[in-house]
């Protein structure tokens, strides 16, 4: 079994969440919590962002091993249904899912545990709930971005790099917002000259041949959608864009902190902050049906001068003085 009990502060420390104890005390029902996320047990944003989770649950009243026990389970998206169905059979009071990876094996398995999620693209389009206004269901939570943000990404790809004709968009095919996201890209392309080429990252040797094959030509540069496998294999693809010397776009500051050039998309701690939220709310009676899924309300420009420094590019001033955070 993967059942952990993740405490917060402590995550951060090198502990897993699986590691955790948790000191119960007898002074009432210990509530549960699920969290479904396909982020490795060992991948460190995910410790990061569950820490979050936990800190503002706490901030709520809810401190782990007093009154609230958390059955996580990481794992990667083959895994997401198999760890679905163990959390649903817990009977928790309540599951954070995280990506759309996580939802959708969910609400396969019920359709009365409520569930919040959060770094979900378009919960609509994909029937996860009936409306943003109101869910309607067991559902709600906490939306990525819209699909049109991917035009954003390759008009910075552009900016940033006025020479590029050709971009890889690393997406997962798999995923129903890789191709939204990648639909959105397309239909900028003509108009700024740019010809892509798909680029599938849910396996690590087949990202290396293809970059390394697109690498090849001229005035390349990539755009990395979001997806849990871009995110798992930030470092190599990082390191590709690098040795290739491709300019290259990211969804979010995780990337630009690695090591990336330009990231432009919502904060993830910020949605985890958001969830526990709801959790909270949840847990004190309100329902999923009641509690509009939320957009984000600001989206963040990070620019790593160091990454553009390696490969040679000059990141004009007007970009920067956009940027929310230059990384020197």
């Amino acid at each position: 079994m993967l059942t952990a009990r993740p405490a917060a502060g402590r995550i951060l420390k090198g502990e897993k969440p699986a590691d955790l104890p948790v000191r119960a005390q007898q002074t009432g029902r210990m509530r549960r919590i699920g969290v479904l996320t396909p982020f490795p047990a060992d991948d460190a944003e995910g410790h990061a962002w569950l820490t979050v989770f936990t800190q503002a649950l706490q901030q709520s009243g809810w401190t782990v091993g007093q009154n609230v026990r958390i059955d996580y389970r990481p794992g990667n998206p083959a895994t997401m249904r198999k760890y679905a169905t163990e959390l649903v059979a817990l009977q928790p009071d309540v599951i954070l899912a995280i990506t759309s990876a996580a939802v959708a094996p969910l609400l396969e398995a019920s359709r009365a545990v409520p569930i919040v999620f959060a770094l979900v693209a378009d919960p609509v389009a994909a029937g996860y709930v009936e409306s943003l206004a109101r869910p309607g269901g067991n559902a709600t939570g906490f939306t990525l971005f819209e699909y049109s943000i991917g035009g954003k990404w390759l008009e910075l790809l552009k900016e940033i790099a006025p020479r590029v004709t050709r971009a890889a968009v690393l997406r997962d095919a798999s995923i129903a917002p890789g191709l939204g996201e990648l639909g959105a890209i397309q239909a900028l392309a003509p108009s700024l000259g740019v010809e892509l080429r798909p680029v599938d990252v849910r396996d690590a040797g087949e990202i290396e041949r293809a970059v390394a094959a697109f690498a090849q030509g001229s005035d390349g540069g990539m755009i990395v959608s979001g997806s849990p496998s871009a995110v798992i294999h930030r470092g190599l693809i990082i390191a590709l864009a690098a040795k290739h010397r491709l300019p290259t776009v990211y969804t979010n500051r995780v990337y630009a902190d690695a090591g990336g050039l330009i990231s432009y998309g919502a904060n993830f701690l910020a949605q985890y902050r958001h969830a526990a939220g709801y959790v909270d709310r949840i847990l004190k009676g309100e329902k999923p049906a009641d509690l509009p899924v939320q957009a984000p309300t600001k989206y963040e420009l990070v620019i790593n001068q160091r990454a553009a420094k390696a490969i040679g590019l000059e990141v004009p001033t007007t970009l920067l003085a956009r940027a929310d955070e230059v990384i020197e």
